[in-house]
């Protein structure tokens, strides 16, 4: 019956998955079977500790992600857990044998966001490393399948495509986050008069970014490749929808790509694909 448990538990995962992120569920599905519940486990793990530092403001959520963080780790260690996401994620880190540091960096981000609401820029490149990509890189061990020589190849190229998404992110929910949480990730920026040349620095970096991590997207197993891409060409599509706008339009609103617009990026990956043009 434990093969019963461990389907129930990927279950859950994929749930939440489903639930909290449409558009990455998405690309998901685009992935090779194989690959598709895995990295919805990984999923899993990091939508519960954003949850506790985000969404749970009625309670300890400095006990709750401490208490969330050691559990993992027991689950890590004992290769099982009755907590349904982490026993999916622990299936997951022990057949790729992701990498222990990787794990304990996203949950030093994840503090941070519980105790810290500015950054110099040394500190916002760490919080993004652990917050971002360091996620980038455990679908790397799901997508090279054991091959470590492909996942030293193609290490810098996931970095930057984490990266990459959570700057646009930041971008994205500058409102919420400044307004609701009082955070302010990016460095020497007055959001209280957020200016177009802050903005235009800002969409510089991020552009740097996604242009390194196509040339490592080109470079995938093909079990990996196509669904990478669409998530690449969905946040593209947002990244550039947020630059048509002025910076104080940023901070009014939350920018969005409506469902049409994700039915086309798939369509038009999908006709490059067919073409070997990706």
């Amino acid at each position: 019956m434990i093969n019963l448990f461990h389907e129930v538990s990927q279950g859950c995962s994929k749930i939440t998955t489903q639930k909290y992120s449409t558009s990455f569920y998405s690309a998901i599905k685009l992935l090779h079977k194989d690959l598709r519940e895995p990295i919805c486990n990984i999923y899993g793990v990091v939508r519960f500790a954003d949850e506790i530092v985000d969404t749970f403001h009625d309670h300890n959520k400095a006990v709750l992600l401490a208490e969330f963080k050691q559990q993992t780790f027991d689950a890590i260690d004992r290769k099982i857990s009755l907590n349904p996401i982490l026993h999916s994620f622990q299936m997951t880190v022990n057949k790729f044998s992701i990498e222990r540091e990787l794990i304990e960096a996203f949950f030093r981000s994840m503090e941070l966001d519980l105790s810290q609401s500015k950054y110099d820029k040394k500190e916002y490149h760490e919080y993004i490393y652990g917050s971002a990509e360091v996620v980038g890189l455990m679908c790397l061990y799901i997508f090279c399948e054991g091959n470590s020589r492909q996942f030293d190849q193609l290490k810098p190229y996931a970095q930057s495509l984490g990266a990459a998404f959570q700057k646009v992110n930041f971008l994205r929910d500058l409102k919420a986050d400044f307004q609701g949480l009082d955070r302010m990730y990016f460095p020497e920026c007055d959001f209280r008069n957020f200016s177009e040349l802050e903005k235009q620095g800002i969409e510089t970096d991020i552009q740097k970014d996604f242009d390194y991590a196509y040339a490592g997207i080109v470079k995938l197993p093909l079990k990996a490749r196509f669904g990478v891409y669409v998530a690449y060409k969905y946040y593209l599509s947002l990244f550039k929808k947020i630059k048509s706008l002025q910076a104080k339009r940023i901070m009014e609103e939350r920018v969005r790509i409506p469902n049409y617009g994700k039915v086309f990026i798939v369509a038009k990956a999908g006709v490059r694909r067919h073409l070997n043009i990706l």
